[in-house]
């Protein structure tokens, strides 16, 4: 089934001070959606308050993942139900091996049941893991502890491969990797991009979306989505900066506070 995602009017604040102010946008799957924008105009905000971050308050508004409010949610009912988060800075976690937490995540969306066989997981894993150029010694390891940044992304993306979301969020997946990684990364989600998947990509830079062809990119500003185009609206933000959107609508401070 094609899978359809549809923001509405989302509001979201933080100890009272609204971040986001309306956010609108619809994923159809197939479809990859980049939002860029300056610091502190409520990108990871979005981010944050889609997967149930308890520091943000959802004031109003639906996200409606194949007709169902994500929102209503619990968080680990959003992860159930199809949503997945690349985080900008992934948590270490001692005492829980890779491939156990990879495991876990894996039956908890399979059900009581349908648990994966342990044969099937590692050759699974490692057929991943092999495709992001990880050494598997890698899932054996706790959590991300000690790993680099660039290490902890791959992981990331390693987790999206297998546990196989209908909505994909990557949160500035881009920051701290070199162009090997980049490429490698990118490799990753234009293997998973099909009619039952959808993209949602924040970056501050155009060359992530080298990799990944956006079919939508949007400017968000003061929490607000602004402006969409093409993936050539990328590029004038790479070349040009963000002073001629501010420019044409009008805006003083897009600054609202929060990432």
């Amino acid at each position: 089934m094609s899978t359809h995602f549809e923001i509405k009017d989302l509001k979201a604040a933080i100890e009272g001070k609204e971040i986001l102010k309306g956010i609108n946008l619809e994923i159809k799957g197939g479809e990859i959606h980049a939002i860029m924008g300056p610091n502190g105009t409520g990108k990871s905000t979005l981010a944050s308050a889609l997967m149930g971050h308890p520091k943000y308050e959802v004031t109003e508004g639906e996200a409606l993942l194949n007709g169902e409010d994500v929102l209503e949610m619990g968080v680990d009912e959003r992860a159930l139900a199809g949503l997945f988060l690349a985080m900008q800075y992934p948590s270490e976690i001692a005492g829980v091996t890779n491939s156990d937490f990879l495991r876990s995540a894996i039956n908890a969306r399979r059900g009581e049941g349908n648990e994966i066989s342990l044969i099937k997981f590692i050759r699974q894993m490692e057929g991943k893991m092999k495709e992001l150029e990880m050494n598997t010694e890698f899932a054996h390891r706790y959590l991300n502890e000690g790993f680099s940044g660039g290490e902890k992304k791959r992981n990331e993306i390693l987790q999206m491969l297998l546990l196989d979301p209908k909505i994909v969020i990557l949160d500035e997946i881009d920051s701290g990797l070199d162009i090997d990684a980049l490429k490698i990364v990118g490799a990753g989600v234009n293997s998973m991009r099909s009619e039952e998947r959808g993209f949602l990509i924040i970056t501050h830079y155009q060359r992530l979306l080298n990799y990944i062809t956006p079919d939508f990119v949007h400017v968000m500003m003061q929490g607000r989505i602004v402006k969409s185009g093409g993936p050539e609206l990328a590029e004038r933000l790479e070349n040009e900066g963000y002073d001629w959107v501010k420019e044409e609508l009008g805006i003083v401070d897009e600054t609202v506070g929060q990432a």
